[in-house]
């Protein structure tokens, strides 16, 4: 069983990092909603899951929990279906790829040139929506915002 504050991972699962209440203007556990247990997930893999009808990716990465928008924000392929490295997540559809600690854009799509160049005006990058995790028990739980 993870320490409270982690969950696990499974296959295509995502670390959710632990947010307290208490901690960084956390939000309160009240506006948290269960999405997962502490068995779902295992290191290194992610898994999609859906929190108050909305789809969610759940990982854990290096010992941490994330959640993020289970949708590539580049044209919506299903991140869950992509693949995981570090904390490196890669979609599936043109590879863009994020960075979980802080959802942000390493690569917008694997295109090159004057298609990548037409496609980024076309689509601009966007950062990958995170969620706060909270682990309570053996329950994973996350707030959204």
């Amino acid at each position: 069983m993870a320490p409270d504050g982690f969950i696990g991972q499974g296959r295509n699962d995502y670390v959710v990092e632990k947010v307290l209440p208490s901690e960084k203007g956390g939000e309160p556990v009240s506006n948290y909603s269960e999405a997962a247990t502490v068995s779902d997930l295992s290191e290194g893999t992610m898994r999609k899951v859906n929190v108050r009808g909305h789809a969610i990716l759940l990982a854990r990465a290096k010992g941490r929990y994330y959640a993020v928008d289970a949708l590539c924000p580049h044209l919506e392929g299903d991140l869950s279906e992509g693949t995981l490295h570090g904390t490196t997540l890669t979609c599936p559809m043109h590879h863009s790829q994020f960075d979980l600690r802080d959802g942000h854009v390493i690569r917008w799509t694997d295109l090159t040139g004057i298609r990548l160049t037409f496609a980024s005006r076309q689509q601009p990058p966007k950062s990958l929506k995170q969620y706060p995790v909270l682990v309570k028990g053996d329950k994973i739980l996350i707030a959204l915002e």
